[in-house]
């Protein structure tokens, strides 16, 4: 019995799995993701000869593996946000990148750095690792498919699939901080100048601006091409990739933000015909690629996990990463949402869901590739704990909290534009 053989039968049925579970689980207070990675725990417990995947032993690879799953979230999200982007209109969106991820980061570090003994750079890289909220693991508290409805969408999915559109992206100069402080010196003298300027301003900048380019482009050759050329007349779902792939790998040659790119390009994609049906289309397969790739990372984390991945966790390090996801993360949500649209219940559940998974593991897996730090494997049981955790606590909790939600009341809609004072005659 070949090694080779056994990991095609396990893709075969996780392929399949993955198109039974949702239906079977859609009102359960079970989360596909917690399926899988108890099947991936299972399948490397077993005598199947199949060799452990240790991310601390093969960090390229997990790099790789986890960039392609969270761009390609990245694009489903921003295809399926029906809200037109606005300051008002994304007011949660601002206040939880502004204010709470920054917190949780600077929380987690100095918790990190006091309580678990950590080094400051590798402090700092478990802070800008845990901060962003997932795109990957998130499906079952985000918004749906595409609609013709601008303002369809309640304001609690709307938040966290914004957010987790986002902070991926924005977590990112952080994370260079940190690969900074390790490659040179605690001293700011010998590494903030380049890190401001290069890796917030410049990278930032080419982010935005490349991924609205990109998407502009794409937007034009979809809806406005001549008519043989029009892409959205053929209905060919694999555009998603194309449309993914480019905007990330354009903006990553010249240096930017490809994540940041990934999301706003399919932001500028979904504004060049907002009600077109093609974006259904698009999302669909986006979904269902990511939907694969899902299954691939957490039955190869679930492996990870029985090989030996939180062995080296302390309790001291287990407790940082039990505050991030039961304290930390909804006390600044809560205070970064006061005076945001939408009732206090729904500001709870935005604050208590900021589910952690793929982007975290790639922002470690990233970071061990570009600088060496201090008690890695530390940090990489930190974070696969708290990546275990939010996937069972957020996974059980999603379907009850969301359906009681709907039961107390109207869920709060997108907040209305204000209406310009006409000027005196």
């Amino acid at each position: 019995m070949e090694p080779v053989d056994i990991a095609f039968a396990v893709v075969g049925l996780g392929a399949l799995l993955a198109g039974i579970l949702p239906r079977l689980l859609e009102r359960q207070p079970l989360s596909m993701p917690i399926a899988f990675l108890g099947l991936g725990m299972l399948i490397f417990i077993l005598p199947t000869g199949l060799t452990s995947p240790d991310p601390l032993a093969h960090p390229e690879v997990a790099t790789h593996l986890t960039e392609i799953g969270v761009i390609v979230a990245l694009m489903g999200a921003g295809l399926k946000i029906d809200r037109p982007l606005s300051w008002a209109r994304w007011s949660s969106t601002w206040r939880l990148l502004a204010i709470a991820m920054p917190i949780c980061i600077a929380a987690v570090a100095l918790l990190g750095w006091w309580w678990a003994g950590l080094v400051p750079a590798t402090a700092l890289l478990l802070g800008a690792a845990l901060a962003p909220t997932d795109p990957v693991l998130a499906a079952d508290v985000q918004v749906g498919e595409p609609t013709d409805v601008e303002d369809s969408e309640d304001e609690v999915r709307f938040a966290l699939t914004s957010e987790a559109g986002l902070n991926d992206g924005l977590a990112f100069p952080f994370v260079y901080a940190a690969i900074a402080i390790a490659s040179t010196s605690l001293a700011p003298a010998d590494w903030f100048a380049d890190w401001f300027t290069v890796d917030v301003l410049y990278k930032l900048a080419v982010g935005i601006g490349g991924g609205l380019l990109v998407g502009w482009l794409l937007g034009k050759l979809f809806f406005r091409a001549p008519s043989e050329l029009r892409l959205a007349r053929h209905a060919e779902g694999f555009l998603a990739l194309a449309a993914t792939f480019l905007a990330y790998g354009l903006v990553e040659v010249v240096g930017g933000y490809g994540f940041l790119a990934v999301f706003v390009a399919a932001r500028a994609i979904r504004a060049a015909e907002r009600t077109h049906k093609f974006h259904s289309v698009l999302h669909a397969f986006a979904e269902q690629i990511e939907r694969l790739l899902t299954v691939l990372l957490l039955l190869l984390f679930g492996g990870a996990v029985v090989g030996g991945l939180l062995a080296p966790l302390t309790w001291p390090a287990a407790l940082v990463g039990l505050a991030l996801v039961l304290v930390v993360r909804p006390l600044a949500g809560w205070l970064s949402l006061r005076g945001a649209p939408g009732r206090p219940a729904e500001h709870w559940v935005i604050s208590l869901f900021g589910i952690r998974g793929v982007g975290s593991l790639y922002y470690l897996a990233y970071a061990t590739t570009k600088a060496e730090f201090p008690q890695a494997d530390l940090v990489w049981a930190t974070v696969g704990l708290v990546v275990i955790v939010s996937v069972v606590v957020h996974g059980v909790a999603a379907t009850p909290v969301m359906q009681l939600l709907d039961r107390a009341g109207e869920r709060t809609k997108a907040p209305s534009e204000p209406t310009p004072t006409p000027a005196p005659a």
